[in-house]
């Protein structure tokens, strides 16, 4: 199958996570899903990413950021933000009632700019945060779901999967590395992206 002569032009706004930091390969679960998407749709994509960030700094500097590369589109270009959200809420201890809000700011401006966004949530980390990660990606998917934006949940599929954590183990951090960046990629692909895109959902 051909790409459409359409160019979809996507920005990723996010933390480290985003950038694919601790890939061997460089590449994150950002460039892996688009490039298995090429073949059917053309897109430019963006990465806007800042290490260590949580979602009141990210509220705070995604618009600029985003409508710049946004601006420089032509008429025919269509425009979608993706929102990966990490977990730095929880290490800097905000609230839910202020993380809740500050992606329903991110999306209410999305959505009435016409930015279609779509919303990975944070996958699990270090144990001790579990139970608030828990609880957050919660959070976030109900802020989504509201706004009938589609939600990719990755920290109940992460949670217990042996791969991911033999991935974040072998890191020493609690950063995936080549195998866990696949495993996002995967989630994202199939829980969907396609549909996202307007492309036939996968058999």
């Amino acid at each position: 199958m051909t790409a459409t002569s359409d160019l979809v032009r996507i920005c990723v706004i996010g933390d480290e996570l985003v950038a694919g930091a601790g890939d061997p390969r460089a590449l994150g679960w950002t460039s892996r899903v688009v490039a298995r998407t090429l073949g059917e749709r053309n897109i430019e994509l963006f990465t806007l990413a800042v290490p260590r960030e949580n979602t009141t700094n990210l509220a705070n500097r995604w618009q600029e950021e985003v409508q710049r590369r946004f601006t420089a589109s032509d008429d025919a270009t269509q425009t979608r933000l993706v929102i990966a959200l990490g977990r730095q809420d929880v290490k800097d201890s905000l609230s839910l009632a202020r993380s809740r809000l500050n992606l329903a700011n991110i999306l209410d401006v999305a959505i009435a700019e016409g930015m279609a966004p779509l919303v990975v949530g944070p996958p699990p980390g270090d144990a001790f945060y579990a139970t608030s990660l828990k609880e957050l990606s919660t959070a976030f998917q109900d802020v989504a779901a509201r706004r009938r934006a589609p939600y990719v949940e990755l920290f109940g599929p992460l949670e217990h999967h042996e791969q991911w954590l033999d991935d974040l183990a072998a890191s020493g951090t609690d950063m995936p590395q080549q195998a866990g960046y696949g495993l996002i990629a995967w989630l994202v692909l199939h829980s969907g992206w396609r549909r996202w895109l307007s492309l036939p959902e996968d058999e």
